[in-house]
Protein backbone atom coordinates (compact mmCIF):
# COMPACT_ATOMS: atom_id res chain seq x y z
CA UNK A 1 0.00 0.00 0.00
CA UNK A 2 2.86 2.38 0.84
CA UNK A 3 6.33 2.01 -0.61
CA UNK A 4 9.19 4.42 0.01
CA UNK A 5 12.26 3.90 -2.18
CA UNK A 6 15.58 5.66 -1.55
CA UNK A 7 13.85 8.81 -0.25
CA UNK A 8 16.10 11.84 0.30
CA UNK A 9 15.06 15.24 1.62
CA UNK A 10 17.20 18.32 2.22
CA UNK A 11 16.63 21.81 3.55
CA UNK A 12 19.19 23.99 1.81
CA UNK A 13 22.56 22.27 2.14
CA UNK A 14 21.44 20.08 5.04
CA UNK A 15 20.23 16.59 4.18
CA UNK A 16 17.71 15.60 6.84
CA UNK A 17 16.55 12.25 5.42
CA UNK A 18 19.26 10.14 3.80
CA UNK A 19 17.90 7.57 1.41
CA UNK A 20 15.41 5.56 3.44
CA UNK A 21 13.32 2.71 2.02
CA UNK A 22 10.40 0.83 3.57
CA UNK A 23 7.11 -0.82 2.68
CA UNK A 24 3.75 -1.02 4.42
CA UNK A 25 1.53 -3.81 3.13
CA UNK A 26 -2.30 -3.92 3.19
CA UNK A 27 -3.64 -4.75 6.64
CA UNK A 28 -0.47 -3.68 8.46
CA UNK A 29 0.14 -1.12 11.19
CA UNK A 30 3.63 0.30 10.80
CA UNK A 31 5.31 2.31 13.58
CA UNK A 32 7.84 5.01 12.62
CA UNK A 33 9.82 6.16 15.66
CA UNK A 34 12.83 8.26 16.53
CA UNK A 35 14.01 11.29 18.47
CA UNK A 36 12.87 14.83 17.68
CA UNK A 37 14.67 15.98 14.55
CA UNK A 38 15.27 12.45 13.23
CA UNK A 39 13.23 13.17 10.08
CA UNK A 40 9.91 11.50 10.90
CA UNK A 41 7.57 14.42 10.27
CA UNK A 42 9.54 15.47 7.19
CA UNK A 43 9.08 11.99 5.75
CA UNK A 44 5.38 11.96 6.60
CA UNK A 45 4.82 15.35 4.96
CA UNK A 46 6.44 14.05 1.78
CA UNK A 47 4.27 10.90 1.86
CA UNK A 48 1.09 13.00 1.94
CA UNK A 49 2.28 15.44 -0.72
CA UNK A 50 2.98 18.50 1.41
CA UNK A 51 6.75 18.50 0.86
CA UNK A 52 8.59 17.89 -2.38
CA UNK A 53 11.79 15.85 -2.28
CA UNK A 54 14.97 15.66 -4.30
CA UNK A 55 15.52 11.96 -4.85
CA UNK A 56 13.68 8.66 -4.55
CA UNK A 57 10.07 7.62 -4.96
CA UNK A 58 6.98 7.37 -2.76
CA UNK A 59 4.22 5.12 -4.06
CA UNK A 60 0.70 4.76 -2.67
CA UNK A 61 -1.05 1.68 -4.01
CA UNK A 62 1.40 1.75 -6.91
CA UNK A 63 0.85 5.42 -7.76
CA UNK A 64 3.52 8.12 -7.38
CA UNK A 65 2.76 10.96 -4.96
CA UNK A 66 4.85 13.25 -7.18
CA UNK A 67 3.46 12.22 -10.56
CA UNK A 68 -0.16 11.52 -9.59
CA UNK A 69 -0.82 13.41 -6.35
CA UNK A 70 -4.61 13.71 -6.69
CA UNK A 71 -5.11 9.96 -7.19
CA UNK A 72 -2.87 9.31 -4.17
CA UNK A 73 -4.61 11.83 -1.94
CA UNK A 74 -8.00 10.28 -2.69
CA UNK A 75 -6.75 7.09 -1.02
CA UNK A 76 -5.17 8.56 2.10
CA UNK A 77 -6.06 10.46 5.25
CA UNK A 78 -3.53 12.44 7.26
CA UNK A 79 -3.72 13.68 10.83
CA UNK A 80 -0.81 15.89 11.92
CA UNK A 81 0.27 16.28 15.54
CA UNK A 82 -1.33 19.73 15.65
CA UNK A 83 -4.47 19.72 13.47
CA UNK A 84 -4.75 22.93 11.46
CA UNK A 85 -8.50 23.31 10.99
CA UNK A 86 -10.69 26.09 9.61
CA UNK A 87 -11.57 27.74 12.89
CA UNK A 88 -14.21 30.06 11.41
CA UNK A 89 -16.34 26.99 10.62
CA UNK A 90 -18.45 24.93 12.97
CA UNK A 91 -17.51 21.29 13.50
CA UNK A 92 -20.31 20.01 11.26
CA UNK A 93 -19.48 22.54 8.53
CA UNK A 94 -15.91 21.31 8.52
CA UNK A 95 -16.94 17.65 8.30
CA UNK A 96 -19.37 18.39 5.48
CA UNK A 97 -16.59 20.27 3.69
CA UNK A 98 -14.37 17.19 3.95
CA UNK A 99 -17.27 15.02 2.82
CA UNK A 100 -17.76 17.21 -0.24
CA UNK A 101 -14.08 17.00 -1.16
CA UNK A 102 -14.19 13.21 -1.09
CA UNK A 103 -17.65 13.12 -2.72
CA UNK A 104 -19.25 11.06 0.05
CA UNK A 105 -22.98 10.60 -0.41
CA UNK A 106 -24.96 12.71 2.05
CA UNK A 107 -26.78 9.79 3.68
CA UNK A 108 -23.57 7.79 4.15
CA UNK A 109 -21.70 10.84 5.40
CA UNK A 110 -24.39 11.75 7.94
CA UNK A 111 -24.44 8.22 9.34
CA UNK A 112 -20.65 8.05 9.70
CA UNK A 113 -20.37 11.50 11.27
CA UNK A 114 -23.03 10.68 13.83
CA UNK A 115 -21.42 7.33 14.67
CA UNK A 116 -17.90 8.69 15.13
CA UNK A 117 -18.92 11.94 16.85
CA UNK A 118 -21.08 10.12 19.40
CA UNK A 119 -18.36 7.57 20.02
CA UNK A 120 -15.81 10.34 20.61
CA UNK A 121 -18.31 12.35 22.64
CA UNK A 122 -18.30 15.56 20.60
CA UNK A 123 -21.64 15.12 18.80
CA UNK A 124 -23.30 17.82 20.89
CA UNK A 125 -20.45 20.23 20.02
CA UNK A 126 -20.61 19.90 16.24
CA UNK A 127 -22.69 23.06 15.96
CA UNK A 128 -20.06 25.10 17.81
CA UNK A 129 -17.31 27.11 16.18
CA UNK A 130 -14.03 25.19 15.92
CA UNK A 131 -12.32 28.23 17.45
CA UNK A 132 -14.04 27.35 20.74
CA UNK A 133 -12.71 23.76 20.75
CA UNK A 134 -9.95 22.55 23.04
CA UNK A 135 -6.91 20.88 21.48
CA UNK A 136 -8.33 17.47 22.28
CA UNK A 137 -11.66 18.30 20.64
CA UNK A 138 -9.87 19.54 17.53
CA UNK A 139 -7.92 16.29 17.44
CA UNK A 140 -11.17 14.32 17.63
CA UNK A 141 -12.72 16.41 14.84
CA UNK A 142 -9.65 15.85 12.65
CA UNK A 143 -9.91 12.14 13.37
CA UNK A 144 -13.56 12.03 12.26
CA UNK A 145 -12.64 13.96 9.12
CA UNK A 146 -9.96 11.39 8.38
CA UNK A 147 -12.22 8.39 8.88
CA UNK A 148 -15.43 9.36 7.10
CA UNK A 149 -14.14 8.58 3.59
CA UNK A 150 -12.68 5.23 4.70
CA UNK A 151 -9.12 5.74 3.44
CA UNK A 152 -6.97 2.89 2.19
CA UNK A 153 -3.95 4.41 3.96
CA UNK A 154 -4.11 6.34 7.24
CA UNK A 155 -1.09 8.51 8.10
CA UNK A 156 -0.82 9.69 11.71
CA UNK A 157 1.79 11.94 13.32
CA UNK A 158 1.60 11.75 17.13
CA UNK A 159 -2.12 10.85 17.01
CA UNK A 160 -2.56 10.40 20.77
CA UNK A 161 -1.36 13.88 21.78
CA UNK A 162 -4.25 15.71 23.42
CA UNK A 163 -6.64 12.77 23.42
CA UNK A 164 -8.19 11.66 26.69
CA UNK A 165 -7.73 7.99 27.67
CA UNK A 166 -11.14 6.93 26.37
CA UNK A 167 -10.60 8.60 22.99
CA UNK A 168 -7.14 7.06 22.72
CA UNK A 169 -8.64 3.64 23.41
CA UNK A 170 -11.30 4.19 20.75
CA UNK A 171 -8.65 5.26 18.22
CA UNK A 172 -6.58 2.14 18.86
CA UNK A 173 -9.63 -0.06 18.30
CA UNK A 174 -10.55 1.81 15.13
CA UNK A 175 -7.01 1.34 13.84
CA UNK A 176 -7.26 -2.41 14.40
CA UNK A 177 -10.68 -2.54 12.71
CA UNK A 178 -9.38 -0.65 9.67
CA UNK A 179 -6.47 -3.03 9.25
CA UNK A 180 -8.79 -6.03 9.58
CA UNK A 181 -10.59 -4.63 6.50
CA UNK A 182 -7.30 -4.44 4.58
CA UNK A 183 -6.39 -0.80 5.20
CA UNK A 184 -2.84 0.22 6.11
CA UNK A 185 -1.70 2.55 8.88
CA UNK A 186 1.62 4.37 9.10
CA UNK A 187 2.15 6.39 12.24
CA UNK A 188 4.75 8.16 14.28
CA UNK A 189 4.66 8.50 18.05
CA UNK A 190 6.91 8.85 21.06
CA UNK A 191 4.67 6.51 23.05
CA UNK A 192 6.71 3.35 22.51
CA UNK A 193 4.36 1.13 24.53
CA UNK A 194 1.62 1.86 21.97
CA UNK A 195 3.92 0.94 19.09
CA UNK A 196 4.92 -2.27 20.85
CA UNK A 197 1.31 -3.34 21.38
CA UNK A 198 -0.24 -2.15 18.11
CA UNK A 199 2.33 -2.38 15.35
CA UNK A 200 3.11 -5.32 13.08
CA UNK A 201 6.32 -3.67 11.89
CA UNK A 202 8.50 -0.84 13.15
CA UNK A 203 11.32 1.31 11.83
CA UNK A 204 13.63 3.33 14.06
CA UNK A 205 14.99 6.50 12.48
CA UNK A 206 18.12 8.26 13.70
CA UNK A 207 19.60 11.38 12.08
CA UNK A 208 17.71 10.70 8.86
CA UNK A 209 18.64 7.05 8.52
CA UNK A 210 16.82 3.85 9.43
CA UNK A 211 18.97 2.07 12.02
CA UNK A 212 16.56 -0.79 12.73
CA UNK A 213 13.54 -2.15 10.91
CA UNK A 214 11.49 -5.33 10.91
CA UNK A 215 8.60 -7.21 12.49
CA UNK A 216 7.97 -5.80 15.96
CA UNK A 217 8.28 -9.18 17.69
CA UNK A 218 11.61 -9.85 15.92
CA UNK A 219 13.01 -6.50 17.00
CA UNK A 220 12.02 -6.59 20.66
CA UNK A 221 12.57 -10.34 21.28
CA UNK A 222 12.85 -10.60 25.07
CA UNK A 223 13.17 -6.85 25.61
CA UNK A 224 10.81 -3.92 25.50
CA UNK A 225 10.80 -1.58 22.51
CA UNK A 226 11.96 1.18 24.84
CA UNK A 227 15.07 -0.85 25.76
CA UNK A 228 15.83 -1.56 22.10
CA UNK A 229 15.36 2.10 21.23
CA UNK A 230 17.74 3.27 23.97
CA UNK A 231 20.36 0.68 23.03
CA UNK A 232 20.47 2.06 19.50
CA UNK A 233 21.26 5.57 20.70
Amino acid sequence: MLKIQNYHKSYGNKEVVKGISLEVKPGEIFGFIGHNGAGKTTTIKSIVGILEFEEGEILIDGKSIQKDPIACKKMIAYIPDNPDLYENLTGIQYLNFIGNIFQIEKEVRTKRIEEYAKELEIYSNLGDSISSYSHGMKQKLALIGALIHEPKLLILDEPFVGLDPKAAFILKNRMKEMCARGCSIFFSTHVLEVVEKLCDHVAILRAGEIVCMGATEDIIKNQSLEEVFLELE
